[in-house]
Order: C-alpha cells, then structure tokens, then sequence
C-alpha cells in the first residue's frame, strides 16, 4: 500500500499544468492526501483522478482560495471524519481522517505561524487538539498514519539555512517540542527512520531567488506511522523532481496484513 502526501498550493493550477495527473498516473498511491488545495470541490471541473479511479472527500475552507484538504483512496473507507470537531479550525479546513479496518489514515495542514510569529499560539492549540486525537485512536486499537504539511522543521537538519530562519515560525523551540513529543509517544517520522543520516532532503522550497533550484528548502512535510506499524514499513520518499507546487510530494509503502484494513477484523 502506498500512501502519499502533497501540499499542492492551489490544486486547479496544478491541474491545468497536467503535474497533479501525471504524478498520480507514474506514482499511484493507494491513498493520497492533498493540501493547501485553495477550492471547493465545485470549484474544480477538471478532475483527473476520477478517471484513475480514486474516490475523493473534500474539507474545503470557509474562506474562498484559502488551505482546505483533498483525500483520495482507491479503496472507499469504512469511515470519513473531517476535522476535528472544533469550528475554529475546521472552518480553515485541515483535517480528513479515513478509517480502513484498523488502520486510521490522517491528512493534515498545521497552521502556519505567520510574520511575527502572531499565529504561533493557535498553531500550538491546534496541534494539542490534533494529537489527542491521534491518541484517541490509538486507545480505541487502531492503527495510525497522518501525513501532510506540518509546518515544523523537525531539526536543523531538515532545513539548508537555520541560521537564516532562527526566531521564526517553523523553527521554534515549541512547535518543535511538539514533534518531539510525537515521537516520545512512539509516533514515527518514516523518512527519518529509514534515512538517519540523509541531509539536504526537502520538501518545501522559498520561490523567491530560485531557492528550488539551489536546493535551499525545508523539509516541512511528512508522513509518520504508529510504532505497530514499523514492522510493515518498506519504504518512505520525498520526491523533489515533481513539479506544480513550491512542495513536492512524500510518501511510505506499507505492506499490511488484510486483518489491519478489513472491516470488522
């Protein structure tokens, strides 16, 4: 099973471009969540994955043009959640939450920090709210995957520049402890796990000064998996070539027993 992430920033522009069809026809997730996608459902016409024969679920944002989720499986879910119960974030569109038998499937956007740092305390609240959740699951014996843009470089190794950044959102000791506090709870960072010593490995890209180009990044985006499921890890990937957004897409492949995805196992 492959489940893949991707901050598209803007799924029409992406779409017209021909980079989100393409990257879904080579790739092929069996699940994939999308951020950042910036429209309604009715808002986007042109919808290459129905012909590849993904469902969707949409969690747009209130405000037009503005976040929003996209979640997309091969395989309907036994149950679709969008977001986490609490309007003033689930007005911004985070949040889908998928359940496949015991396996829980979480796509998320954190909110950014914003100049000044002035959004840093309802990114903090929201992750607080995100990883009871997660928690809540676990208590219930599922199974957890979530995966999107978390808007936190783990470490200074997941960004070219820290100095540069030092002070700024995405970088600071708090949000940072949150995904410390990810792991201590036995959540995994998949590329980390399988690539410890792996450097300039990013995911978001400045458009300013060509900073793709130079591979001035960030790594922001990630997929992490319950420890139970460690043993069912085959691979984690960040794909840098593909193109049509200042993200590129991340992913794992899973290869799970069907007593985890069946209903009612």
């Amino acid at each position: 099973m492959r489940l893949s992430s991707w901050n598209i920033n803007g799924i029409r522009h992406a779409v017209g471009t021909g980079d989100l069809g393409d990257w879904l026809a080579s790739s092929a997730p069996d699940i994939a969540g999308f951020q950042e996608v910036k429209a309604a459902p009715e808002q986007c016409h042109d919808r290459p994955w129905l012909d590849l024969g993904y469902h969707e679920w949409w969690h747009p944002a209130e405000r037009s043009g503005y976040s929003g989720i996209l979640l997309l499986a091969k395989t309907e879910p036994d149950e679709v959640r969008r977001g986490l119960q609490v309007d003033e974030y689930d007005r911004e569109g985070r949040l889908i939450e998928a359940t496949f038998g015991r396996l829980s499937v979480l796509t998320t956007y954190f909110p950014n920090g914003q100049k000044k740092n002035v959004r840093v305390p309802f990114k903090l609240a929201f992750i607080e709210t995100f990883f009871a959740r997660i928690e809540a699951l676990r208590r219930m014996g599922q199974s957890v995957v979530f995966m999107g843009d978390l808007n936190v470089a783990h470490t200074d190794d997941d960004l070219e520049r820290p100095a540069e950044a030092a002070g700024n959102t995405g970088v600071l000791p708090e949000e940072r402890a949150w995904l410390d506090r990810f792991v201590e709870a036995e959540y995994v960072d998949t590329f980390r796990h399988l690539h410890p010593e792996s450097t300039q490995s990013y995911t978001f890209w400045d458009p300013w000064r060509n900073r793709r180009e130079r591979n001035i990044g960030w790594r922001i985006d990630y997929v992490f998996v319950s420890s139970d499921l460690l043993p069912h890890l085959r691979d984690a990937f960040i794909e840098p070539a593909v193109m049509g957004s200042d993200h590129c897409p991340v992913g794992i492949d899973l290869e799970l027993p069907r007593d985890i995805t069946r209903s009612g196992a």
